[in-house]
C-alpha cells in the first residue's frame, strides 16, 4: 500500500523530488521505509499534500465578460465619434464595437495568463517548501540529500 502510494507520489512530483543518498550504508528496504516516514512526516509537518498539489488543476478560464464590456464601451465611443464626424452614428458604433471587443478579448486573454502564473508559482513554492521539509527529515535519517 505504501509503494503504491509512493509510487503515485514520485510520479506526479518527481521531477521536483531531492536525490537521495544512503550515506551510511542503509538497504533499499530501510531507505523505503525511512521515505514512506519522511513522506509523512513532511506532509504533517507543512500541511502540504504533494499528491494534491500537483493535481490541483489551474484556475478557470471561462467567460468574463471582457469581450462584451469592451464591446458596449467601444459602441457607445464609436457612436458618438462616428455622429460628430460623418453623421452616422450607426457605423462608428459597429466599428467601436467591434474593436472594443477585440480589446476586451485581449484583457481578458492577459488577465487569464496573470491567473494561471500566478496559481503555477503558489503550487511551485509549496511543492518546494515540502520537499525542503522532506529532505530535512531524510537529512535527520542519516542520507545525503541534494
Amino acid at each position: 500500500m505504501v509503494m503504491l502510494f509512493m509510487g503515485l507520489i514520485c510520479s506526479v512530483a518527481s521531477a521536483q523530488k531531492p536525490a537521495v543518498y544512503p550515506a551510511k550504508g542503509q538497504s533499499a528496504q530501510q531507505q523505503q521505509a525511512d521515505d514512506g516516514a519522511c513522506y509523512s512526516w513532511a506532509k504533517q509537518n507543512t500541511g502540504i499534500d504533494p499528491a494534491v498539489v500537483a493535481q490541483t488543476p489551474p484556475p478557470a478560464t471561462g467567460p468574463t465578460g471582457a469581450r462584451v464590456g469592451g464591446a458596449a464601451r467601444g459602441a457607445a465611443a464609436g457612436a458618438a465619434i462616428g455622429g460628430v464626424a460623418n453623421g452616422d452614428a450607426g457605423h462608428g458604433a459597429a466599428v467601436g464595437a467591434t474593436a472594443g471587443a477585440l480589446a476586451g478579448g485581449v484583457r481578458s486573454r492577459r488577465e487569464h495568463a496573470a491567473e494561471n502564473q500566478a496559481a503555477q508559482s503558489n503550487q511551485q513554492a509549496q511543492m518546494q517548501t515540502y520537499w525542503r521539509s522532506y529532505g530535512a527529515c531524510m537529512q535527520g535519517r542519516g542520507y545525503t540529500v541534494q
